[in-house]
């Protein structure tokens, strides 16, 4: 399996945000990806503390999108996460949706952790994702071809129970679409991912933004592709750009049965 991250600066401009994804998927399936993950609202970031104006419903224009890319590049796509309106709520559910090569939705994940945080030596620079997302509820695995894909997003990477019920229920891909914050993407985004790699055996794809959204919004970056020992496949840097890695799917039952760890554990 050839994989391919898009990494992105999304900004306010729906439109344009749109169009520089589509290039990225573009530009992964043409370097021989089959499976093509996006990052975290890459089609709208926000500045933080404002609502989105683009909440879609099931078969919004972002959706709409997302299966017209998967299909018109013959890709499996993770289409990072939209604001997925909800009824009778004026909060949103941040979405991840995967996509067959036909266009079809496979599985839909909506955020179960969310970001509400005081960051700085001062606690002034604070997020509160919960003022405007509602959480999710369930562990989703999509299916595929090449194994199951778990879901999960950005903040979720701190709460390793949720990518335990992932590979209990099937997982061997962990898909971790984010827009870490600059202060904690530098001591922690790195050290989590390989951790969630090592101790599921699983090849872990973290498409990322990066670089600066708005005067006070500011991502990260470093995609990254690690796999299933929590060796670094491939990394980006700071700047918009598309990474393709060879995924070897034999990698996965080398490493389980080399250290079954999985096999070996004993709970209370």
């Amino acid at each position: 399996m050839r994989v391919g991250l898009v990494q992105v600066c999304s900004t306010d401009d729906l439109a344009a945000n749109l169009a520089r994804a589509e290039e990225g998927v573009r530009e992964a399936a043409a370097r021989g990806a089959g499976l093509v993950a996006l990052p975290e609202n890459f089609a709208y970031l926000r500045r933080e503390g404002t609502r989105y104006p683009c909440a879609q419903g099931p078969d919004g224009e972002i959706v709409r999108a997302l299966s017209r890319w998967a299909r018109e590049n013959a890709v499996w796509l993770v289409g990072g996460t939209l604001p997925e309106a909800i009824a009778g709520d004026d909060r949103v559910h941040n979405t991840s949706i995967v996509f067959a090569p036909d266009g079809h939705e496979v599985a839909r994940y909506r955020k179960i952790h969310l970001f509400d945080v005081e960051l700085g030596a001062d606690g002034r620079d604070v997020y509160r994702e919960s003022s405007h997302c509602a959480p999710g509820e369930a562990v989703v695995v999509a299916p595929s071809p090449f194994g199951g894909i778990g879901l999960s997003v950005c903040y979720d990477l701190r709460f390793p129970e949720l990518y335990r019920a992932l590979v209990e229920g099937g997982a061997r891909w962990l898909l971790v679409p984010s827009a870490f914050t600059r202060e904690t993407g530098k001591d922690h985004w790195e050290p989590l991912l390989r951790a969630r790699a090592i101790e599921n055996q699983c090849f872990v794809l973290a498409p990322a933004q990066c670089g600066f959204h708005a005067p006070d919004r500011a991502s990260h970056g470093r995609s990254l592709v690690i796999d299933p020992w929590g060796y670094v496949i491939a990394q980006a840097g700071d700047e918009p750009a598309v990474i393709v890695a060879e995924c070897p799917e034999e990698r996965i039952d080398r490493v389980r049965r080399a250290v079954p760890a999985l096999r070996h554990r004993r709970l209370p």
